[in-house]
């Protein structure tokens, strides 16, 4: 279940490209869909990170990986 929303995560992010958009969008939807709201904090409880800053921080972490990945990328480039 974890791996669901963290896929639908991956999908905001990358469909909004910044996270602060993306962030936006999942509280809108959250308030309004009961069932993601559950997943949401039970993903929070299972990964120890607060409700207020899951999202958030999950993103983070997906985007400064995203921006290593690029990294070591040109660095093989060059």
């Amino acid at each position: 279940m974890d791996k669901d929303i963290t896929e639908y995560f991956v999908s905001l992010i990358e469909s909004s490209g910044a996270i602060d958009v993306a962030e936006a969008e999942f509280k809108r939807i959250v308030a309004d869909d009961n069932d993601l709201r559950e997943l949401y904090r039970q993903w929070c409880a299972d990964t120890g990170t607060s409700e207020r800053h899951g999202f958030s921080d999950f993103a983070t972490e997906y985007m400064e990986n995203r921006e290593e990945v690029w990294n070591s990328l040109n660095d093989y480039d060059e």
